[in-house]
């Protein structure tokens, strides 16, 4: 049997999801069958179905489909400033913040709008920053095999915000540089010069 179907047959039931949300209302304190509470778990269960939904997409399959007609183009390709919420690994807390993304194309271009779903699909799954940053240009660099891609992500994250050390207005920056974005500073520098001009995020 595959991994993939051993995780399927492995995967608890919507009612085992909604009573581990009672067994946490308890933990904390609360009468999961007091009124206000009564439809909290399948609430929670839904809402974690969407946080979480990255994990039945497949980002490499989002950018198969490309186009070759683009009138010889070979200049940078970049999309700024894709917004999207995310849940550290750690804490489960939520993690906000907005992507850059730009590659190199050689011999063909994706649809925009892919870029920015494959953003979307590795956000929505339990997360570092610092993994999801690499998992994003990784990904492009595999499928689209251009000259390089570039990756910047800042974000906020609650496990720091509400809890633990309670730091706010801090937003965090990762990168990853592949290829030409990597050895060419030349590529890099227009990248950075592109993407460069924002202003520090704010949740």
């Amino acid at each position: 049997m595959s991994s993939d179907k051993s995780k399927e047959t492995d995967k608890p039931s919507r009612k085992d999801a909604e009573e581990a949300v009672r067994t946490l209302l308890r933990w904390a304190g609360d009468d999961p069958t007091r009124e206000g509470l009564l439809d909290t778990p399948k609430r929670v269960v839904k809402a974690y179905q969407e946080f979480f939904q990255g994990y039945d997409q497949d980002p490499h399959e989002i950018l198969s489909r490309t186009f070759e007609e683009v009138a010889g183009y070979d200049e940078m390709v970049v999309l700024r400033d894709i917004p999207f919420e995310s849940h550290c690994e750690h804490h489960m807390a939520a993690i906000i913040g907005r992507a850059h993304v730009g590659y190199l194309p050689k011999n063909k271009v994706v649809g925009i709008s892919k870029l920015a779903r494959v953003v979307e699909t590795y956000a929505k799954r339990l997360q570092v920053q610092e993994k999801m940053t690499a998992q994003i240009a990784d990904c492009i660099q595999d499928v689209l095999e251009p000259h390089g891609v570039g990756v910047i992500i800042q974000a906020t994250h609650q496990c720091m915000t509400t809890r633990g050390v309670h730091k706010h207005g801090v937003s965090m920056v990762t990168s990853r540089m592949v290829g030409s974005f990597r050895k060419d500073e030349k590529t890099r520098k227009e990248f950075l010069s592109v993407v460069g001009n924002f202003e520090p995020y704010r949740a």
